[in-house]
C-alpha cells in the first residue's frame, strides 16, 4: 500500500511536471518501486542489526573474544540477512508494481550487472552506517534518540522518497555527495541506465570504505571501554 501511494503522487507530480528531473513517467514510477523493494535490504529504516541488545546485556563482551573480526562476522551476517530480505521483501513489491503501473526493465546483461553490483555495494554503505550507530550505545547506553535521527536522514537524504535530482540548488549537490545517495537513489540511477556504473562504484567504495574504516576504529574503542569497566 505504502508503494501504490507514492506511485499515485508521484504520476500526479509527473503530470504537472512532464521530464522532471530528467525522468519520464515511466522512470518515476520504477524509481517508486525499484526504492521501495530497497526498504528491507537496505534497513532505511533503521536496525538489522542485534549489537544494540548485546552491548546492553553485556553479551558484547564475549563477541569481542571471539577468534573473529566483530565488525567482519556481523557485515557477513548483514549481507545474508539482505540477500534473503531482497528475495522475500524485495522483488515481491516490485512484480506488484510491475502489474498495477508498468516499471522499465533493463535490457542489456549489463545494466543488470551494473545494478546488482551498485545494490551490493550500497548494502555495504548501509551496514557500515547502521554498525557506528549501533555501537553508539556503548557510550549513550539508549540508542532510541539516535535509531530515530538515523531514520530521518536516511529517508531524506537517500531518495527514498522522492528522486535526490529533485533537490534545487546546493542542497541537492549536497545530499548527492553524502553516503545515504550510495544506498538508494545511485543503485537506481543504475537500474534505470542513468548514472555512469564506473564512477558511481567509485563513490559507493568511497563511503563504504570510510564507514567500515570508522566502524574498525570505533570497535577498538569499545574493546578498550570494555577492558577498562571489566567485561
Amino acid at each position: 500500500m505504502f508503494g501504490v501511494l507514492r506511485a499515485y503522487i508521484l504520476i500526479a507530480l509527473w503530470q504537472a511536471r512532464p521530464g522532471l528531473a530528467g525522468y519520464d513517467m515511466s522512470d518515476a514510477i520504477t524509481f517508486c518501486f525499484i526504492t521501495q523493494a530497497f526498504i528491507a535490504p537496505m534497513q532505511l529504516f533503521g536496525g538489522g542489526l542485534t549489537l544494540p541488545e548485546r552491548i546492553r546485556s553485556g553479551d558484547i563482551a564475549l563477541d569481542l573474544v571471539r577468534p573473529a573480526s566483530l565488525q567482519l562476522w556481523t557485515l557477513a551476517e548483514d549481507l545474508g540477512r539482505a540477500a534473503y530480505l531482497f528475495l522475500v521483501r524485495g522483488i515481491p513489491p516490485m512484480l506488484v508494481g510491475a502489474a498495477l503501473f508498468g516499471i522499465r526493465v533493463p535490457t542489456s546483461p549489463g545494466q543488470w550487472l551494473a545494478f546488482l553490483t551498485g545494490l551490493a555495494i550500497g548494502v555495504v554503505v548501509s551496514f557500515g552506517w547502521r554498525y557506528l550507530m549501533a555501537l553508539s550505545v556503548c557510550w549513550l547506553v539508549d540508542d532510541r534518540g539516535v535509531a530515530v535521527a538515523s531514520m530521518v536522514l536516511t529517508t531524506f537524504f537517500s531518495g527514498m522518497m522522492v528522486p535526490l535530482h529533485l533537490f534545487p540548488g546546493r542542497l541537492g549537490e549536497l545530499a548527492l555527495s553524502l553516503p545515504w545517495a550510495a544506498m538508494v537513489q545511485l543503485p537506481t540511477d543504475l537500474y534505470l541506465g542513468k548514472a555512469p556504473a564506473l564512477e558511481t562504484f567509485a563513490f559507493q567504495a568511497l563511503w563504504a570504505a570510510i564507514l567500515l574504516g570508522l566502524g574498525a576504529l570505533a570497535t577498538r574503542a569499545i574493546r578498550h571501554k570494555v577492558v577498562i569497566q571489566g567485561g
